[in-house]
């Protein structure tokens, strides 16, 4: 089954380069340029294009993904809402408690899994990924073209709630480790990798801050070493120091993303609202 057909005219600006350049500045990674070769997808006028081959201003170029299949476990009892869906992405809503991707303990019960019975000839490729109990959004590309693309315009935003009241906005600027006897939990130690985090208060409210967080690197546990090291850990994040009093998981949402479709300039904006279980945590939160 063929996934999917990209079909575009090269421009003057394009004219006399080769097929392999003209792919890379569209955008066409070039692993992806290789899987294409290999599975004969890259055709001019019907017939096979060579990467080597020079392309001329108004040819008509396709390209045809080959066929996939997931490769997980379907599981249709799963379920995670999908607020986007198109040719390339598909977005969920993911709840607390699924993890993304099949590992050690969770073979068969992951969005992966949900996505295999969704999509079963489409291998999973998620752009942002999201701890077990982290809830909110999750773009995952649907073939071999848009997953090198959308990562190049992808942009999010969490929600988290911390114990304390922070005033002010602020940079967490400190390296990342993996702790040396752990296969899970992170530090910040000086030989880490360099880890940036962004915030800003929203809101006060029964001894705790919710804060606005961008991401300037996407290291594992990311928001929670870094709140935690501060002195400012994450309600209910059992791990990292959280009190569970309120809540029982790390209150962490994704809840804005944005992204460029692949091969067009439209922009794509998405917001999920606050679970029901941080809302709890705020008189005021909607």
């Amino acid at each position: 089954m063929i996934m999917r057909e990209l079909y575009f005219e090269v421009s003057q600006g394009e004219d006399g380069l080769s097929a392999r350049a003209l792919l890379y500045r569209r955008g066409i990674s070039g692993r992806t340029v290789m899987l294409l070769k290999n599975s004969g997808g890259i055709t001019r006028n019907g017939e096979i294009l060579r990467t080597v081959d020079k392309v001329y201003a108004k040819e008509r170029i396709t390209l045809r993904t080959p066929e996939e299949k997931c490769g997980f476990e379907p599981n249709p009892g799963l379920f995670a809402p999908i607020v986007y869906d198109d040719l390339d992405a598909v977005v969920f809503d993911k709840p607390a408690g699924l993890a993304v991707h099949p590992s050690a303990g969770h073979y068969s019960d992951t969005l992966g899994n949900y996505f295999a019975v969704r999509y079963p000839d489409s291998v999973f490729r998620a752009i942002n990924r999201l701890d077990k109990d982290t809830t909110g959004l999750c773009l995952c590309a649907k073939n071999i073209l848009s997953a090198p693309i959308l990562p190049k315009s992808f942009d999010k935003t969490y929600y988290a709630v911390v114990g304390g009241k922070i005033e002010q906005a602020g940079v967490i600027d400190l390296p990342i480790a993996r702790v040396s006897d752990s296969v899970i939990k992170r530090c910040v130690r000086s030989d880490g990798e360099p880890s940036v985090t962004r915030y800003k208060p929203i809101l006060h409210e029964n001894g705790l801050t919710l804060l606005e967080i961008k991401l300037e690197t996407g290291r594992t546990h990311q928001i929670r070493v870094h709140f935690s090291h501060i002195g400012y850990p994450l309600s209910g994040d059992e791990l990292y120091g959280g009190d569970r009093t309120k809540i029982k998981r790390q209150a962490l949402h994704c809840g804005k993303i944005s992204f460029t479709k692949p091969f067009s300039d439209e922009t794509v904006s998405l917001e999920s609202p606050f679970p029901e279980d941080m809302k709890s945590l705020f008189s005021t939160v909607s």
